[in-house]
């Protein structure tokens, strides 16, 4: 899949080095925390470390997503092939700040719109804790609807999936 998107506020680009504060912060949220797990990221040379390992698998795409008009970094989209999914997982990550603002929905829409268009990716899935209504109400806004809960490492994880049909 591409690099690189734009849209009509936002500007999404393939994760590099020079984004590690951005990263450091992002990861540090108490939404990220509470949603996604603590990724023990204190500092940049750990942040350094966390890119390296997501930049160097072949399964992981992750694009941080900037506002066009400032080019401040606001949040994440992710696509991740991962072992216990038949297919794709999409996701993102916002700032606190840039959330409820409809960013994630722009930037995660040209994200699925892509991957729908490579027959490879007829369906595309989505996991979140059932807690996590903001994100569980964005999936559906883009199309996607509940399929199952699994057990992922002591943890249940809803598992949402969306049919490019």
């Amino acid at each position: 899949m591409q690099e690189n998107f734009i849209t009509p506020r936002l500007l999404l680009d393939a994760l590099n080095f020079s984004d590690v504060e951005f990263v450091r912060v992002l990861v540090n949220t108490p939404g990220w925390i509470e949603f996604i797990g603590d990724r023990k990221i204190k500092t940049n040379e750990d942040g350094l470390v966390y890119i390296q390992k997501l930049m160097s698998n072949p399964n992981i795409q992750y694009w941080v997503v900037r506002l066009k008009s400032q080019n401040i970094p606001v949040g994440v989209i992710t696509f991740i092939k991962r072992d216990y999914l038949d297919s794709h997982d999409i996701g993102f990550a916002f700032l606190p700040e840039y959330s409820g603002k409809g960013f994630a929905y722009e930037a995660a829409s040209v994200v699925l719109d892509a991957a729908k268009s490579d027959p490879v990716h007829s369906r595309i899935f989505a996991t979140t804790l059932k807690e996590n209504v903001k994100s569980i109400g964005l999936l559906q806004k883009l199309g996607f609807h509940f399929e199952m809960e699994i057990e992922v490492e002591e943890e249940i994880l809803q598992v949402y999936s969306h049919d490019s049909a």
